[in-house]
């Protein structure tokens, strides 16, 4: 009877989605509201309470079954053989799953594998947990970063930074379901994503990981992101739990290299850094993993305050933490906090850590099975963390179905999903200057393509493709085009020369660490004489792929062989088209004016030199809008959210705000006017609401999509107030001529910010909503 009710209660919602699809309804409608799609989606699913279930297991477990639970290997420890080659290995299996009862495996065999060899490694897997003397299944974890990166074959989406470009959480959501559903179908059911660091320093080198620098902004698509891979039940085959990810505060280094020292006063962290976890905690997330770095002198792995205080007290999540790879080892070989690695692991364990990521050896299950012997860690602790594990299997379904599911091999890598793939790379796009209308171009002009980023699948993917680093060019598919070749088949090879002029190659890092990218000089000389002989040229530049800290960088500024070829090339008097592919903004100021037209690809990955090549030629008609500030300097680095003395009183030797680009930035081949702001009240008090409304008009000849961004500013407030910040926005499709009236709905905490004791506030006193050039002010009482 329960399964049948259980039977109901998903088939009742299936209904619900199919009658009511959010993409349904916006084809129909043409609007995403941002407001509108988070209340329908932070809701957190109401799912079976397993509690009884899981306090009958709990009660039946040795303590060395459940430190085991508490324990995260990686593959390798499993295995034999490299790449395509590698196999179970049964000895290693039966140490780890029958002797350790290590509760969850993660990565991958050093490269993306086939759908049928994840079957055979999840299938062997679970059949060896099924042997042990209670059959707990394991939970296997994989980063599914932008897509099911680690499956061959699966569908790609452009990296975090240019989904929030689109500023559309309704395609986030759609490109992650895929994701869901792909990773599942390779018998994976947990996501180390989406991240959730914000992008508010340009030099941290996971930048493109991120929704970019407005915690607004991040908490939308955190949440599409999160309900996307774990829909309404996460125990179907398609969904996927999701681990948020880096909690917090990870993304803001003071030096902007990674895992270096964060210093955040608490105030800034919740204003800033907490927003986006705590909307995903309330959209139900399952997971969460910790803060590779430290905040004011305390690593992430060990500050109670923020892993149970603010997480488990305040926010109320219920699900497991695992730490991230290796970082409780850490804490004695990088931090120096722990004199040896059995104090890091109680004073891990203690602070808040569920599952430790160890994850190369069985370290972490000995010493914490030795601190519970001796009541150093208490019995209450180690329950807690293991139901809280337990709890999230039954959840997933994996006591029912641990295996991977065959059947979904049907529903792997289907037309549809590139074309989703294709959609969110054509909205990323931001067309950030279009001088004298240069673009669309004309397809039957001669086009020099040049630059190292006009041949290259690695540099529109990055890292987390196939590979850690996304840097094995074997790997990628043969039947996507480059830029390069895209441009090709939209006007025919014989209107296009193509001549690299630079490359990015990659060298071994200082003592043989992983390799990083380096430019140099390939044949300047050759691209200067093919660019006399074409009208216009795409000079594509930016980087290779890099992934956390071999990607740290000690200059913004674009490397000095590109720079050189594209003041070649516009010495020639040509028209210039900069196509910037890169996971973070390097610094253009030396040829900027130059070129013509600026297109801001971020990493569109597979579809994205279809993409380009549309948006180029008038095929697509671009709508993306800049989620962060583009420095204009290497030390210009000043959010669009500034304090307003940082930038006005320059007469005390402050400089003007004049990034390269500003936060909202993008252009269109159409133009949009805005009239008739309106305010529903020019004084509220209490809990009101205040209803603003916007006439957004299409005033030129093609139909287009706008994001429409509502700014409030905070005139005075007891902490100095920033100069604005982002509250709403809608994106909003229109035919030449059409005007459509937006309407959006501030509330109470909108207008609040984060006092001197580290709790909101709404202080009286007037406030200036800002939309499209267009002001109104209000009070409130």
């Amino acid at each position: 009877m329960r399964n049948f009710a259980r039977a109901l209660w998903v088939v009742s919602l299936l209904l619900c989605f199919v009658l009511q699809s959010p993409m349904a309804i916006h084809a129909q409608t043409g609007l995403v509201d941002s407001d509108e799609f988070y209340q329908r989606n932070v809701r957190r699913p109401r799912l079976p309470d397993y509690s009884q279930k899981v306090d009958d297991l709990l009660k039946r477990m040795t303590l060395e079954e459940k430190v085991g639970q508490m324990t995260q290997l990686t593959i390798a420890m499993i295995i034999s053989g490299q790449d395509q080659n590698a196999k179970i290995d049964p000895a290693k299996l039966e140490k780890a799953i029958v002797k350790y009862g290590v509760g969850s495996i993660l990565n991958v065999a050093d490269q993306a594998l086939t759908v049928d060899h994840w079957h055979d490694f999840i299938n062997q897997i679970q059949a060896a947990a099924k042997k042990t003397r209670l059959g707990i299944p394991v939970i296997y974890g994989i980063d599914s970063i932008h897509g099911a990166n680690y499956v061959q074959g699966a569908t790609l989406f452009p990296q975090e930074i240019g989904m929030a470009a689109t500023f559309n959480p309704e395609l986030m959501k759609r490109a992650a379901e895929i994701t869901a559903l792909e990773t599942r179908a390779a018998g994976i059911p947990w996501s180390f994503s989406p991240v959730l660091d914000l992008g508010r320093d340009p030099r941290w080198p996971r930048f493109w990981e991120t929704f970019g620098e407005d915690p607004y902004l991040s908490s939308v698509m955190g949440v599409a992101f999160v309900r996307g891979l774990e829909g309404t039940d996460v125990a179907s085959q398609q969904q996927v739990a999701a681990s948020l990810k880096h909690y917090m505060g990870y993304s803001f280094p003071l030096t902007g290299r990674d895992r270096t020292p964060a210093w955040i006063p608490e105030n800034y962290l919740r204003e800033y850094f907490l927003p986006a976890f705590d909307s995903a905690v309330k959209a139900g997330a399952r997971t969460i993993m910790i803060n590779s770095g430290e905040i004011n002198g305390i690593p992430g792995h060990v500050n109670h305050h923020i892993l149970t205080t603010i997480l488990r007290k305040e926010l109320g999540f219920d699900g497991f933490v695992v730490s991230d790879w290796e970082d409780i080892k850490k804490l004695v070989t990088m931090w120096r906090i722990a004199g040896n690695e059995k104090e890091a692991t109680r004073m891990a364990v203690m602070a808040g850590i569920d599952m430790s990521m160890v994850p190369l050896d069985y370290s972490f299950a000995d010493h914490l099975l030795a601190l519970a012997k001796e009541g150093a860690v208490p019995m209450s602790r180690i329950d807690e963390a293991v139901r809280r594990i337990l709890r999230v299997k039954f959840e997933l379904g994996l006591f029912e179905k641990p295996g991977a599911d065959a059947a979904l091999k049907a529903k792997f890598a289907l037309p549809e999903y590139r074309q989703v793939s294709l959609d969110a790379a054509r909205e990323s796009l931001t067309l950030l200057k279009n001088t004298d209308n240069v673009l669309p171009l004309s397809k039957t002009a001669k086009v020099l393509v040049t630059g190292p980023t006009a041949d290259s699948l690695i540099s529109m993917n990055n890292g987390w493709t196939y590979v850690w680093q996304g840097s094995e060019e074997a790997l990628y598919p043969k039947d996507r085009h480059t830029i390069r070749r895209a441009i090709e088949a939209k006007i025919g090879a014989a209107n296009v020369t193509y001549v690299p002029g630079t490359r990015i190659t990659r060298k071994p890092g200082p003592s043989n660490s992983t390799p990083t990218d380096q430019d140099e000089e390939v044949d300047i000389p050759a691209a200067v004489r093919a660019a006399q002989n074409a009208d216009v040229v795409v000079l594509a530049l930016g980087e290779g792929s890099y992934c956390e800290t071999p990607g740290n960088i000690t200059d913004l500024t674009l490397g000095a062989p590109q720079l050189k070829l594209a003041e070649a090339i516009l010495a020639t008097g040509k028209p210039v088209v900069l196509v910037l592919v890169e996971g973070r903004p390097r610094i253009i100021n030396q040829i900027a004016d130059g070129v013509k037209a600026v297109l801001m690809a971020y990493n569109p990955s597979h579809e994205g030199g279809t993409a380009i090549a549309d948006v180029l030629f008038g095929d697509f008609n671009p709508s993306g809008k800049l989620p962060f500030t583009y420095p204009r300097t290497p030390n210009g680095l000043i959010n669009y959210d500034h304090k307003p003395f940082e930038t006005e009183n320059t007469a005390f030797g402050n400089m003007a705000f004049k990034p390269q680009f500003a936060f909202g930035d993008g252009l269109s081949y159409t133009t949009y006017g805005y009239s008739d702001l309106r305010l529903s009240k020019s004084e509220i008090s209490g809990n009101e609401e205040l209803t603003v409304n916007v006439t957004v008009t299409n005033t030129g000849r093609r139909a287009g999509k706008e994001s429409v961004l509502v700014f409030v500013s905070d005139l005075v407030a007891t902490i100095s107030p920033p100069n604005k910040r982002l509250r709403r926005f809608a994106k909003v499709s229109l035919e030449p001529g059409q005007n459509r009236t937006l309407t959006f709905k501030l509330r109470r905490d909108d207008l609040s910010f984060i006092g001197p004791d580290n709790k909101p506030i709404a202080e009286p006193g007037e406030f200036v909503v800002t939309i499209g050039g267009l002001t109104q002010k209000f009070t409130l009482k």
